[in-house]
């Protein structure tokens, strides 16, 4: 599903990866993470895919809410699960969104 997001300017992080093999918890760790951030201050919207390679765009209101989204201890948690089991590698870009625009039926 798209996310709903207020007019510009907001910020994406946008995080993309490649797995490893097994599930090893991830699938219910990766549903805890969406949902926990939704409830932080700040957080507009989350949207993913998956195949080979994983993308997971969250969207922000501004920095400080992804700072704190960071160092959130559940997060952090999360974190490092994903260093030690779940992805060969993955990157982490922020930006912000100066436009968007989209159409709907």
């Amino acid at each position: 599903m798209i996310a709903k997001t207020p007019n510009p300017p907001y910020y994406a992080v946008i995080f993309t990866s490649v797995r490893t093999e097994g599930d090893n918890g991830y699938a219910e760790i990766s549903k805890q993470m969406v949902e926990l951030a939704s409830q932080q201050e700040g957080f507009l919207g989350v949207e993913n895919a998956r195949d080979e390679l994983g993308i997971t765009v969250s969207y922000w209101k501004d920095l400080k809410s992804i700072k704190k989204w960071k160092l959130n201890s559940e997060h952090l948690f999360a974190q490092q699960k994903g260093k030690s089991d779940w992805y060969k590698h993955y990157k982490t870009r922020i930006s912000k969104v100066e436009r968007d625009y989209g159409f709907e039926k």
